[in-house]
């Protein structure tokens, strides 16, 4: 007969239902552990009927593992962070982890919400947004809680990262655009506090500068007013650019719009747009965008591998982990002579980097 009660179903009320110890019950739900079929069954079925849930809460007190992973992202209007926070989520799951997530805002640190994430006796940490000050690197480590940025570069050096090579594929999108014979060339930038975006821009500048090429820079935060902001400004000077690198694609995509809708342009006859992200919207037929493609399924991977490593070593040596990205190659930009190539139904750009 089925147990009716107010108050929470225990393991014990299940074991005594099941005629079994209390540890076969703990057994029957922990993943991994050793219990026999028919034992599992029987306390599966005793479970079913009296509504009984495991807590996972009082059993992260016991194991001293709550299964949890805190996940820091911010800027959800740009359709890269949705991508990977649906990568982390699955990921984690195949593991039998759970993913918390927690909003920062665009330009502060994760100081402010490091209380919020403690509470929750998270095993790990996945920086998507923000800086890592100093302190919490050192916090976090003393508590033995690992930490991996995501396509974030890691200034302390206790904090592992896993990025893209951002620096060597902005140098490889300046090549390409050299080229293809462009001669105006302009940034967009993104916010001031993220690490990846400084590499974006160096490396770009770097390249146009082996060939003595200067680069109009504006700053459009990673918010799409701003971009459009910046957009205009370039495309009403006397000498707007005829090349236009934005350090993701969400600004990329609003840059494409201001130039078709605000001045009358053609993209690529009269401006090529060039992004880094390769997200969804990059591939739709309306905006082709040529954009340096995030591998983000296998950075979430190498991001997820490196955080359980640490997590149960309970060794925090800090790794970086840079994997290379690819320029694929769409109509947004003018295509140069050399350099195309087609590989796997997809046009890439090949070239040696600029030293």
């Amino acid at each position: 007969m089925k147990r009716k009660t107010f108050g929470p179903v225990t393991s014990q009320h299940v074991a005594q239902h099941a005629g079994v110890s209390q540890s076969a019950v703990s057994r029957t739900f922990t993943p991994g552990a050793s219990i026999s079929p028919a034992t599992r069954e029987k306390v599966l079925q005793s479970a079913r009927e009296l509504g009984y849930r495991p807590n996972a809460l009082a059993r992260s007190l016991n194991t001293a593992r709550s299964r949890i992973v805190g996940v820091v992202i911010s800027c959800f209007d740009n359709p890269f962070y949705p991508h990977v926070l649906e990568a982390l989520g699955r990921e984690l799951d195949a593991l039998n982890y759970h993913l918390l997530l927690f909003v920062s805002d665009r330009d502060s640190n994760v100081d402010r919400i490091f209380d919020q994430i403690m509470q929750y006796r998270v095993d790990g940490i996945v920086l998507a947004s923000g800086a890592l000050s100093d302190a919490l690197s050192e916090e976090c480590h003393g508590a033995g809680i690992p930490v991996v940025l995501f396509n974030r570069t890691a200034e302390s050096e206790m904090a592992s990262s896993v990025n893209t090579d951002n620096r060597a594929a902005a140098r490889q999108i300046a090549e390409f655009l050299l080229a293809g014979e462009h001669q105006r060339f302009a940034c967009i930038t993104g916010a001031d506090n993220a690490s990846v975006n400084q590499l974006r821009l160096d490396g770009f500048r770097e390249a146009l500068r082996a060939r003595n090429i200067d680069v109009t820079v504006l700053a459009g935060q990673n918010d799409s007013e701003q971009t459009a902001q910046a957009a205009r400004q370039l495309f009403s000077s006397g000498t707007p650019p005829d090349a236009v690198f934005a350090v993701n694609d969400h600004m990329a995509l609003t840059v494409m719009d201001v130039a078709r809708y605000e001045f009358g342009l053609r993209i690529p006859q009269d401006v090529s747009v060039v992004g880094y992200d390769d997200v969804g919207p990059a591939g739709w037929p309306s905006y082709a965008l040529t954009s340096i493609c995030q591998p983000v399924e296998v950075m979430v991977q190498r991001t997820i591998g490196l955080l359980m490593q640490q997590i149960d070593s309970a060794v925090m040596a800090p790794e970086q982990i840079v994997i290379p990205g690819t320029l694929v190659v769409r109509h947004s930009a003018r295509r140069p002579r050399h350099g195309v190539v087609e590989e796997n139904g997809q046009l890439l750009f090949r070239s040696e980097e600029v030293e």
